[in-house]
């Protein structure tokens, strides 16, 4: 009996050292979409031509209930590289650099390269202006990587020939383009050639890789090539307009009814005479997220080809969601589950194939989940949790509910501004709480998502939820209690400071203080 278990014990730790090894072993290649949101066919959306993600989805691990920590680029980002909540990070807006406020924490790709990975970022992984930065670092932090590449394509060349709500704006403003040419000559096309040549390279070099390929797309202005306007029907695209009249607003507090009524310039598409403009934009956000998927698919496929798929984690995400007019809004920037849900997609060996989890899950998880599959230690300040244990059991759950933030005086209202309202929510794998102001002061909304997943119908004064409202309450109370606690091992914090930024269309000629004296014909 003593030598049977010493030699039971030999072989679970000769299995141990291998399991080891082999993790020790793993590279990461990184896919980060740019306002995309959970309409694709992995999904069940049955309009959306996503085959690449969908492969990838069916090949790994999908969650349905993932979550952002703050529903706006830079904040997001900010969260996922460093495994914090918008709160410990001090981001809130754009145009803050990482450092400026945690000038001492280790992010995602610097981790990555102290245990000896190489770690490079290709086109968007923290904050750009997009598209006015592109083609540049944006508000990138060079202690992530070992080298980037900054892609510019003619995307970003032909700007002056987008369709824009309001001219010349297009990052923040609906703006669309069936553009000419090929997929390699747009920005995130030459970001998947980029990718491609640094397979190749690893593949032959053996070097041990965290690749971070950030694509700029869906995010406005939707630009894709013909080929992928062709594959959708106009008149197929469904508008909803149940949630854009004053008396919906009515049913909601009112720093949730400003998150979806501050664009200005997009409120326009609620009115039904607009419904042919309104089709319009929501196909080229459908062609583009089909584009997006299109140069995923390149990446994929050349991961395969030089076999480094067999000891590569492959992690697809978004920043945030994305509104195509439900709620009467478009865009990002709201607690509804439009904004803050995003598909989060985890394959590679030693993944099981075809699981998908109900498990609400937060961005700020995926750094805990690629330290755990490689094998190496998370700082101390890291408060996501590893998602392995949902890998191997579907039904576990690593946490009850996914917390968002939102900053109600990013919307420019003064009265708000000066009394700085804060909006908190918390999903569930039923129900969407959310809290305005630091004692719910200014309201609360409360979604059943077992009849109501649009969430158009606020039951907190629906007294068949009270208990639910009661619990939910408590739950919210110390989610954002522990979100606001300094993480050990953090370093210092300081308050962030927006930088000023200044952008140009490509083509216009402007004066020596900026302003634009000339513009470039879009017939050109």
């Amino acid at each position: 009996m003593p030598h049977i278990i010493l030699i039971l014990l030999l072989l679970t730790s000769c299995h141990s050292k291998k399991t080891q090894i082999e993790n020790d072993n793993l590279n990461v290649l990184f896919i980060m979409t740019d306002d995309l949101n959970c309409d694709l066919g992995s999904y069940g959306h049955p309009q959306v031509i996503s085959p690449n993600i969908d492969k990838l989805a069916r090949e790994g691990v999908l969650f349905e209930n993932a979550h952002v920590q703050f529903p706006l680029c830079g904040p997001s980002r900010v969260s996922l590289m460093t495994g914090m909540y918008s709160d410990q990070t001090m981001h809130t807006m754009l145009n803050v650099d990482l450092r400026q406020t945690i000038p001492d924490v280790v992010t995602l790709g610097q981790r990555y390269r102290q245990r000896g990975y190489t770690s490079v970022r290709i086109g968007k992984i923290y904050h750009y202006g997009n598209p006015g930065t592109i083609g540049s670092s944006g508000q990138d932090d060079i202690s992530t990587w070992d080298y980037t590449i900054n892609p510019y394509g003619r995307d970003k060349e032909e700007e002056y020939k987008i369709n824009t709500l309001s001219k010349r704006k297009y990052g923040g403003t609906l703006s669309w383009l069936a553009a000419d040419g090929k997929d390699e000559e747009q920005t995130d096309g030459i970001g998947a050639t980029e990718a491609i040549e640094q397979l190749d390279k690893f593949s032959k070099s053996g070097k041990k890789f965290f690749l971070a390929v950030g694509m700029y797309r869906p995010h406005t202005p939707y630009v894709a090539p013909k080929k992928y306007f062709d594959l959708y029907e106009m008149d197929d695209m469904e508008i909803p307009y149940d949630g854009s009249s004053d008396e919906y607003l009515s049913t909601i507090p009112l720093p949730a009814a400003l998150s979806v009524r501050w664009k200005k310039d997009q409120t326009l598409l609620n009115d039904q005479s607009k419904f042919k403009l309104a089709q319009e934009i929501k196909e080229a956000y459908y062609a583009t997220t089909t584009f997006v998927d299109a140069q995923v698919g390149r990446i994929l496929k050349k991961l395969k080809q030089t076999g480094l798929d067999k000891n590569t984690i492959v992690v697809f995400t978004s920043d945030h969601g994305y509104h195509l007019g439900e709620h009467g809004h478009w865009q990002k920037q709201t607690l509804f589950e439009n904004a803050t849900r995003v598909p989060l997609i985890f394959s590679g060996p030693g993944i099981k194939k075809g699981v998908r989890s109900n498990s609400p899950v937060e961005l700020i998880d995926i750094y805990p989940t690629l330290m755990d599959l490689t094998n190496i230690e998370a700082p101390q300040h890291v408060v996501g949790k590893s998602l392995v244990p949902v890998f191997n059991n579907d039904k576990h759950m690593v946490r009850e509910s996914a917390l968002t933030r939102w900053r109600a005086s990013q919307h420019g209202n003064l009265n708000f501004k000066e009394s700085g309202i804060q909006g908190y929510t918390i999903k569930t794998k039923r129900y969407r709480l959310t809290k305005w102001g630091e004692d719910g002061e200014h309201g609360y909304e409360l979604y059943d998502h077992e009849n109501d997943s649009a969430e158009m119908i606020n039951l907190v004064n629906d007294p068949f939820y009270n208990s639910v409202l009661d619990s939910l309450k408590t739950q919210i109370d110390l989610r954002i209690a522990a979100a606001r606690k300094k993480p050990k091992g953090l370093g210092r914090q300081f308050k962030e400071e927006q930088l000023r930024m200044f952008t140009m269309t490509p083509g216009d000629l402007y004066d020596i203080n900026g302003k634009r004296i000339w513009e470039r014909p879009a017939d050109e």
